[in-house]
């Protein structure tokens, strides 16, 4: 079995320069992040976009979608910024029978204090245990990507 990670940018691979910056989508660290833990189960990374999530558009959900179809691997987890990471998972809903968990992170994986890393390997280690569907690892749970939400006022994610 193996692991594909699709990223798609959004807060986990952010760039700030310095505080007044805007700030830019970088490489992708999941490799990086996968590597310093150590994972053993095979996994390929493919960048597939470099975007904020508010600024993703319909094609490139479909594009998400796409991707999603053609792989060769029934596991697949999705980096993606958590402002519209719920409505990526409404798109993946019942178009699959391939296991697919989106993660994010509410402070880029590059900060020392970032949720990043714990948010992935989460994500990662759902991929392996879970049933075919849409799921969102984040803030400690396993969410049905289709029955969450982001609560903005609280930063996290909470059950819909």
């Amino acid at each position: 079995m193996s692991v594909l990670i699709l990223t798609t940018g959004g807060t986990i691979d952010k760039l700030y320069f310095d505080a007044l910056s805007e700030y830019q989508i970088g490489d992708s660290v999941v490799d990086r992040l996968l590597k310093t833990a150590r994972v053993a189960m095979p996994y390929r990374v493919h960048e597939l976009l470099r975007k904020d999530s508010l600024e993703l558009t319909d094609d490139d959900r479909a594009l998400i979608v796409r991707a999603v179809a053609d792989a060769p691997e029934q596991r697949i987890v999705i980096t993606h910024g958590t402002d519209t990471m719920t409505d990526t998972a409404r798109a993946l809903a019942g178009r699959t029978n391939k296991t697919i968990v989106l993660v994010g992170a509410l402070a880029p994986a590059r900060f020392a204090d970032s949720d990043a890393t714990f948010n992935l390997g989460m994500a990662f280690a759902t991929a392996q245990v879970a049933g075919p569907g849409v799921w969102i690892a984040m803030n400690g749970t396993i969410f049905d990507g289709t029955k969450v939400r982001k609560d903005r006022a609280i930063n996290s994610f909470v059950a819909a």
